[in-house]
């Protein structure tokens, strides 16, 4: 019988196994035999011949399975490579599609729509220029939508500035008005359309006072005129455009007791000394033109600072506490300026304080004396209505426009385009050079998208209001949405005044340098028909030590357009572009469709140009794979900082307990991130099928900006977080590098207060701690 089962029996103390089907029991040998049988033995073999080939079998199976899934994953790895490296090709084609695309006369349509009326923040013509701007839009397939805001605006309602003899009678009634020079397409309605020329946030006032030239109304003027023994106290002081802030010209006159502020547009500055004739002859601002402007110093609303003004329900403080001007001001005309410098004694004007009036320039005081009289209305709502908050407080209401094209493969990833579209008067220049840039890139993107092309990450495309009244569009919709742009912005890319003229130059947080440069190589000059927009950049700036020309790239910490809030207040990696360096009819009525056609850029290439350079380097950061930021640009920027600031304190005499030692332990540290993060990136672009490591570097590089924002702020300035980059103290269009700690410097220095340098010290551990938590972000590792 055949034993059916695995069993044992011992016997003498040694074991046995039968299998079924394979020793019968009766067979079985016994273990106490010092001999084997013929049979065992061949039954050994039997057993040992299929021993090898189940294992030679099963090892055949294992490597099978190895080889077949090796071989899926090499495949997988292998198409995935080959569709990613298709998907680059695509998009390189798509991208040169983009600038083949370029259309001047697509330009030229948009700024002749947009300036045939002037369009004021909050007033039924700004909102007519959102209405066009969404249409646009929405014809180019980027699904528009509006995202309105309730906000303080103000407007002139009576303006009287009258010159005075000395003991008070009427000398002369100065006539504040700008004349139409004629001779072109300047926009409809002429001067009557425009509104009267004055200073937004300017408080009313009715005040007297003896005149004080004050130059250019910076810190180092009011110096020069004590050394003169010229006190302000009491006067109406008389400044001239051309060197710092509007907002800051009325701030350095408050603060040293002045009761009103007039400002003119000197020819030296405005009209080349009156040499070459003025618009429409010539490019230059005519005598009776004149420059308008916000003087407030703050960004966004001034009522909700910090949050946004999304309804007329919205927190708002008391105007008392909204930081705005204290005495009130007036832009005029180099025409209305002059005999109020004819009437001018006392000191003879320093050397540089001469303008361009053929004229002996004196400083006062007196004894020309002026009566300056000014009534301002706060908030006309969009649709010509008045929505009152309080007895002090009215609102108005302003629109930003936004569409978008959504991102394939991280839509929650966005690059930012923007512009604002609200104007001082026809802004041809300042804004709608940019609008229509804007719109020109929104064609092409639309004409790319219906051709099969769809951007890796979303592109969203931004029309701002109100920016001239301080950034209050683009801030509001920043502080409305400031968590998601925290965690998913990647870039914000500028344009304001796209075109005045010929040159490029541009400003950026310096990671997206190497970007900046490398798209400009790409697009055409279009002020010599030669080279690259690289190469005309290039040209432009100093030697370097290789003995060859970098283009110089400015730094984004002033307040002076829509970037501010992303910079300052999430933190986002920014950039500014444009042509023309500066222009002569700014925030005037002559900033119109005809002096852009005459002067700024007749063929429209300039404008073509700026698109091609804004779009592609939306596109590179769309559809690149790794972002394109090189954070040892940013390194190598803040070393020459920290220099800086050392020099500071050598020059200041700062005590030998005060040291810039966690500065540069902090900035080695930054290197170092920054090269490893550089190191990663060129890692990740090879291995271009690691979807989840590249997106965890991306973060890394997208969110490192975020870590130089701190709560505190800048002193004086709390507004403004970030502490690399921050607006000067004398001048909010200036960028000024590590500030907190330079103002600090500034304020100790000649000091033997040891609570001045205890600031001093304070400030540079500030800096050194956010530079730790940047390096520590690129590193992308916890401590």
């Amino acid at each position: 019988m055949w034993n059916t089962h695995w069993w044992a029996k011992q016997e003498n103390g040694h074991h046995t196994l039968a299998r079924s089907g394979l020793i019968p029991l009766d067979m079985e040998e016994d273990p106490s035999s010092s001999t084997t049988s013929p049979l065992c033995r061949i039954r050994q073999a039997r057993h040992k011949q299929i021993l090898r080939h189940c294992l030679l079998n099963a090892l055949f199976i294992l490597l099978g399975a190895i080889l077949i899934a090796l071989s899926a994953t090499l495949i997988d790895r292998s198409l995935s490579a080959w569709s990613r490296r298709r998907e680059s090709i695509s998009s390189q084609r798509f991208h040169a599609a983009f600038l083949d695309l370029a259309c001047n006369t697509t330009v030229d349509r948009h700024l002749r729509e947009l300036t045939r009326h002037p369009h004021v923040a909050g007033l039924p013509r700004d909102f007519a220029t959102a209405e066009y701007v969404f249409s646009a839009l929405q014809s180019y397939g980027l699904a528009p939508h509006f995202a309105d805001y309730s906000v303080l605006l103000s407007y002139p309602v009576e303006r009287n500035l009258s010159l005075l003899h000395p003991d008070g009678s009427l000398k002369l009634e100065l006539s504040l008005r700008e004349e139409d020079p004629g001779g072109g397409d300047g926009g409809g309605g002429g001067p009557a359309a425009v509104i009267s020329s004055y200073h937004a946030y300017s408080p009313s006032g009715d005040v007297q006072g003896e005149v004080v030239y004050v130059n250019y109304g910076r810190s180092e003027d009011y110096q020069e005129l004590e050394l003169l023994g010229v006190d302000v106290r009491g006067a109406i002081v008389l400044a001239r455009y051309g060197q710092i802030f509007r907002g800051d010209i009325v701030e350095n006159a408050a603060s040293r007791g002045a009761v009103a502020a007039i400002i003119f547009s000197d020819p030296g500055d405005y009209a080349a000394n009156q040499t070459q004739g003025y618009f429409p002859d010539s490019s230059w601002l005519t005598p009776t033109g004149v420059q308008r402007g916000t003087v407030f110093q703050g960004n966004g609303d001034p009522l909700t600072p910090g949050w946004p003004s999304s309804t007329a329900n919205s927190e708002r403080i008391p105007e008392s506490r909204a930081g705005l001007p204290t005495i009130p001001s007036l832009p005029i005309s180099a025409r209305d300026a002059r005999p109020i410098l004819e009437s001018l004694g006392g000191k003879v004007a320093p050397r540089g304080w001469r303008g361009g009036f053929a004229m002996e320039y004196r400083t006062g005081r007196g004894p020309a004396k002026l009566r300056f009289h000014y009534v301002l209305f706060h908030g006309i709502g969009g649709g010509g209505m008045i929505c009152h908050v309080n007895a002090n407080q009215t609102l108005a209401s302003i629109r930003n426009v936004l569409g978008a094209i959504k991102g394939y493969e991280e839509p929650d990833r966005f690059i930012l385009l923007g512009n604002h579209r609200d104007a001082w008067t026809f802004g041809a220049v300042d804004p709608n050079s940019g609008t229509a840039a804007l719109l020109e890139i929104a064609s092409r993107l639309g004409r790319l998208v219906r051709a099969g092309w769809k951007p890796r990450r979303t592109i969203v495309l931004a029309s701002w209001d109100a920016e001239e009244f301080g950034s209050v569009g683009s801030t509001e919709w920043v502080e409305e949405n400031l968590d998601l742009l925290g965690a998913r912005a990647v870039a914000y890319l500028n344009v304001d005044c796209a075109v005045s003229g010929p040159g490029f130059f541009a400003g950026a947080t310096p990671q997206l340098d190497d970007l900046l440069v490398d798209v400009t190589k790409e697009v055409g000059d279009p002020d010599t028909g030669r080279g690259s927009v690289y190469d005309s950049w290039a040209s432009r700036s100093p030697i370097g030590g290789g003995g060859k020309s970098s283009p110089t790239v400015d730094r984004l910490g002033g307040t002076d357009s829509d970037f501010v809030a992303f910079l300052q207040r999430a933190g986002v990696p920014a950039v500014d572009m444009y042509f023309g360096k500066s222009y002569p009819v700014y925030h005037s009525l002559y900033d119109n469709y005809d002096w852009m056609k005459r002067y700024g850029d007749p063929l429209f290439h300039r404008h073509v140009a700026v698109s091609s350079i804004w779009g592609l380097m939306a596109l590179r950061l769309a559809d690149c794979l790794v972002l394109p930021f090189n954070y040892g640009s940013y390194a190598t920027q803040a070393q020459v900082y920290g220099n800086a600031v050392e020099d500071a304190l050598r020059a200041a005499k700062a005590p030998r307990n005060v040291t810039a030692s966690p500065l540069r332990t902090s900035l080695a540290s930054f290197v170092e991130g920054a090269k490893q993060a550089g190191h990663d990136s060129k890692k990740l672009e090879r291995e271009i099928s690691l979807l989840l490591p590249r997106r965890t570097l991306n973060d890394r590089l997208m969110l490192a900006e975020r870590a130089f924002l701190e709560e505190g702020g800048i002193p004086g300035r709390t507004w403004h977080k970030h502490l690399i980059y921050g607006p000067s103290k004398n001048n909010g269009y200036q960028s000024e590098a590590f500030p907190a700690v330079l103002d600090a410097i500034v304020e100790a220095s000649g000091s033997t207060n040891p609570d001045k340098w205890d600031a001093v010290q304070h400030q540079i551990w500030r800096v050194s701690r956010v530079l730790e938590r940047a390096t520590l972000v690129l590193r992308g590792e916890l401590t």
